[in-house]
């Protein structure tokens, strides 16, 4: 499980060129995945081995200087609580400004680990610069040039030095698959909820979550048995503002890494709109199972949209993944609320699936025959062979005798074509093409 790393600090200090350095180390380690880039304050990096997951806070600060006072002390606040790691980023240049002494005050009062990194440290004048940051009383500081790469090793080890110590799983139980509900502020998960667990109290245990704050609900009703993480119920701060963009996504970066399958609901009455979206890539990119849920239908004027116009509409807005399951509920008149948890289910076991070698073989390989890849500066591609990769997640590797030729849209074809054959809905899926 990957600990959460938030930068922080005042604007224009180079918390996201920062950000974009220490994504992009992940990013030359694995493929690209269509539409990754959407979401740009939210990325994975990897350092030594150790996988985390990157917050850049500054990218949802929006507004006039007097408002980024206000806002920045939310997102500072509101990381504390959320991550695991606080990485408090100051300008040498600039020196201590009123606002980094606001930001320390209220670091320094943190239990969780704050490594304080001192940016546009690029020569030996402005190491010794750097002392003055001695002041904030945060203790040791690291110095680096976020531009120029400078030190951002030396940064990314000391990060990887305080991380907080996970617990290993215990071997004797197998754990039990982890549904996150998962949505902005007021889309209806804690009635949802509710109405899953509420009054006839079959909740067996509370068992709390690998996180402080989420807490797991085992679920065992109607041949069900699961783990439900409720974003919605997670400490709520009243200084947090409701529809904080940061809020929502903050809240479900931690919910959507320690699940197995996310369920999203959407407000009917407000649409599938950008924060949706949002949320949506943060699971697709974490290559988790999603469910959309669409909340609220009972109070949709039907005349005007029918579910099946509204579903298309949402299918648009997820392509390239559109092999989603979308169900239409309400959590206060309880309809459909069956169907939901079915499809949740499903798509769990979805994501589980292995396809047999030899069966895969049989299939995309006469699939591949009557549809080569395009042929590039006059040399073919031939792939003589394919098979699932042992992970958790669907993941196809394709041998070639090229495979720098196979382009996207062929990885495509070859997706929609396993999907065709075999049931993947609600799972992504990675191919990977190698030379054989």
């Amino acid at each position: 499980m990957s600990n959460i790393v938030a930068i922080v600090g005042r604007p224009n200090v180079g918390k996201s060129t920062l950000f974009n350095r220490m994504i992009q180390r992940r990013e030359a380690i694995v493929d690209s995945v269509a539409g990754v880039t959407r979401d740009r304050n939210y990325g994975k990096s990897e350092w030594n081995g150790r996988e985390f997951s990157v917050i850049d806070t500054g990218g949802y600060v929006r507004g006039s200087d007097d408002v980024f006072e206000a806002e920045i002390r939310k997102q500072v606040e509101l990381a504390i609580d959320e991550a695991d790691v606080i990485l408090f980023v100051v300008d040498v240049e600039e020196g201590i400004t009123p606002m980094d002494e606001e930001v320390a005050k209220l670091l320094r009062k943190v239990t969780k680990p704050v490594l304080l990194g001192v940016n546009k440290v690029d020569n030996a004048m402005r190491e010794k610069d750097a002392v003055e940051f001695y002041n904030l009383g945060l203790g040791e500081y690291v110095t680096f040039a976020s531009t120029s790469g400078s030190g951002t090793g030396e940064l990314l080890d000391a990060l990887i030095d305080i991380f907080p110590e996970t617990p290993e799983p215990t071997q004797e139980e197998t754990p039990l698959p982890r549904f996150a509900v998962v949505g902005r502020p007021n889309a209806g998960k804690s009635s949802f909820i509710n109405a899953l667990i509420g009054q006839d109290r079959f909740v067996v245990t509370d068992i709390a979550g690998t996180t402080r704050d989420a807490i797991d609900t085992k679920f065992n009703r109607f041949g069900f048995e699961f783990n439900l993480v409720d974003t919605a119920g997670i400490r709520r701060k009243a200084k947090v503002k409701e529809d904080l963009e940061f809020y929502s996504v903050m809240r479900s970066v931690r919910a959507i890494e320690h699940a197995d399958v996310c369920i999203l609901m959407v407000d009917a009455t407000r649409g599938f709109e950008g924060q949706d979206q949002n949320i949506f890539w943060l699971a697709e990119k974490n290559r988790k199972g999603v469910v959309v849920l669409v909340n609220k239908w009972d109070l949709v004027e039907k005349d005007t949209m029918s579910a099946r116009d509204y579903e298309k509409k949402i299918r648009k807005e997820l392509e390239p993944f559109t092999d989603v399951p979308i169900v239409f509920v309400s959590a206060l008149t309880k309809q459909r609320l069956l169907k939901a948890l079915e499809a949740a289910v499903k798509v769990h076991e979805n994501r589980k699936q292995r396809i047999s070698t030899s069966k895969f073989n049989e299939h995309m390989l006469k699939v591949i025959e009557s549809y080569p890849p395009p042929a590039l500066k006059g040399k073919y591609v031939k792939i003589k062979y394919c098979m699932q990769l042992p992970t958790e997640t669907p993941q196809f590797v394709f041998f070639a005798n090229l495979p720098q030729y196979v382009k996207d849209p062929y990885k495509r074809f070859l997706e929609n074509k396993i999907r065709e054959n075999w049931d993947f809905e609600g799972v992504p899926i990675d191919i990977y093409i190698r030379e054989k």
